[in-house]
């Protein structure tokens, strides 16, 4: 094997497939939360992932306090706000305009707005691609609200993403970085959730949702996205999540016998090739 296949491998396991493991573990959020107490209204599901991920993410991360002693402060405030803006944003998103749709904004907004100058033609496919996988069963529906909160939702995870990847590039500890950043939007993001209402968690579907989303979701996927992003810049990193949805769907035909039209098939597959140039990159 020739020198630059070896050092091209190490770039993919060390940037783009933790990247990837994450999406698979981003993929079961749809699921996870639907799976929440009728009565848990959707920005608090999403809020309690992330103060209990966040928590995990803090405490755990070595180098924390060197962090918060000699990196920019405004820097990690904005990554702070935003990670809490994507929760609160996404989550009532998806509850008000669906899966699809929500989801499709939200991811596609990220790679639309960092990866369409630097690489136009993998960023634009994958964008392509994503959207003909979500929305090719033709029953998506519409709600401008909820479409608006997705761009928010969208634009905050482009914001943390670069954020994390400044911080990460100028030599700061990636779990470190993640773990103050995710802290500190866990310290924002409680308040919000003590107002909405916590007594569903206490529920053993609320306990097991919970978990799920804070331990995965949040603790686990956000660990292989900084590791991935010490690899990876920002703007292939936001393209390279639009694998999300494809592994929400592969997972939604494979588990719950789900059907996929022909068009989401389509979609996947040039989501896929998309994702693989961005890979070799």
């Amino acid at each position: 094997m020739s020198t630059f296949a070896v050092e091209t491998r190490a770039r993919s396991t060390r940037g783009p497939l933790p990247i990837l493991a994450a999406c698979v573990l981003w993929g079961t959020t749809g699921t996870a939360s639907s799976l929440a107490p009728a009565s848990a209204p959707a920005a608090a599901v999403g809020a309690a992932g992330l103060v209990v991920g966040g928590c995990l993410l803090f405490l755990t991360a070595g180098g924390t306090r060197a962090v918060l002693r000699t990196a920019d402060w405004r820097l990690l405030l904005l990554g702070a706000v935003t990670v809490a803006g994507y929760v609160l944003a996404f989550y009532p998103a998806v509850a008000r305009t669906g899966v699809a749709v929500g989801t499709t904004v939200a991811l596609a907004a990220a790679p639309i707005v960092l990866g369409l100058r630097s690489r136009p033609l993998p960023t634009s496919a994958a964008v392509v691609g994503c959207t003909a996988l979500v929305l090719g069963g033709g029953d998506a529906r519409v709600d401008l609200v909820g479409v608006a909160l997705a761009l928010v939702a969208g634009l905050s995870y482009a914001v943390y993403s670069v954020v994390c990847a400044h911080l990460i590039g100028l030599g700061h500890p990636s779990r470190a970085v993640v773990g103050v950043v995710f802290g500190g939007a866990s310290a924002l993001t409680l308040p919000v959730l003590l107002v909405v209402g916590v007594g569903w968690v206490a529920s053993p579907s609320g306990l097991a949702v919970t978990a799920h989303l804070a331990v995965f979701t949040t603790f686990a996927a956000y660990l292989l996205f900084a590791r991935g992003l010490r690899h990876t810049g920002a703007a292939a990193a936001t393209t390279l999540t639009l694998a999300e949805p494809a592994v929400a769907a592969v997972l939604g035909v494979v588990v719950l016998n789900e059907r996929l039209p022909f068009v989401s098939w389509c979609g996947m597959g040039l989501l896929a090739v998309a994702l693989v140039a961005l890979a070799r990159k």
